[in-house]
């Protein structure tokens, strides 16, 4: 089995000011993290120049979304092109507030994923049920009908961290068990390997989110295929120093 470098990304989402923001990377900066981490912060886009300016090499910067061409007349969007100028590796698409909240269509983030992939970023894709769909027993449903829209759009595996986020674990306080996390995660890699391949399966790295604490991670992070963490509030709290360190 390929050993897969925990990941752990931080999402700020419409949160941070100058001013924030740098005691946050000071703050990082300052810490022992665990070198064998891939770690990623997450910060809006009017500030990714800034938070790549201020963080230590060692800690990598994603934009929150992205458009799905290189420019052009569409107002208020910005392009992997752009993310890639301000030094940024990274972007999150599909995160359950731009599907739900913004109503962007499983069709819209493929394409999305395609265009970062063919510039070059890597991205950290969304996926995750509602509590109505978990209730309904149609978690496996939702989550593989998700996959597959991204899935069709990559060819790079090796750019792609999964993130799955269960929709009623985020913010809310309620956290996927470790054992909830566990099983969709292993049900995620079996679709991978029938649909994709083996390799892919093996080696992709497939994070949780959804109120991730620094109370939780430790339990999280010993399941076998939960590789890493999706933190929403608690990456812009030093516990997220904790969470960095969950597998230390």
């Amino acid at each position: 089995m390929p050993s897969r470098k925990f990941f752990v990304g931080g999402n700020w989402k419409l949160n941070g000011d100058k001013k924030s923001i740098e005691e946050l990377a000071n703050t990082l900066n300052n810490a022992k993290l665990n070198p064998d981490t891939e770690v990623v912060c997450g910060a809006p886009s009017i500030y990714l120049d800034y938070a790549r300016s201020k963080l230590n090499p060692n800690i990598d910067v994603a934009a929150q979304n992205c458009y799905k061409v290189a420019k052009g007349a569409f107002t208020g969007e910005i392009s992997p092109a752009m993310i890639k100028d301000c030094g940024v590796k990274w972007v999150i698409l599909g995160h359950s507030e731009r599907r739900h909240v913004f109503g962007e269509s499983d069709e819209l983030i493929g394409q999305k994923v395609a265009h970062a992939l063919e510039n070059g970023l890597g991205v950290i894709a969304c996926i995750g049920e509602k509590l109505d769909e978990r209730e309904a027993g149609i978690t496996e449903k939702v989550v593989f009908s998700q996959t597959k829209f991204i899935a069709d759009n990559v060819k790079d595996w090796s750019k792609v961290v999964l993130a799955y986020e269960p929709v009623w674990a985020i913010g809310t306080g309620k956290t996927a068990s470790p054992q909830q996390a566990q099983e969709v995660h292993d049900k995620l890699r079996q679709w991978l390997k029938t649909n994709v391949s083996e390799a892919v399966a093996n080696s992709i790295r497939i994070i949780y989110g959804g109120s991730v604490t620094g109370g939780t991670c430790k339990e999280l992070a010993s399941q076998k295929d939960v590789d890493g963490f999706l933190v929403g509030g608690a990456s812009l709290k030093p516990e997220f120093i904790d969470i960095i360190n969950a597998k230390a």
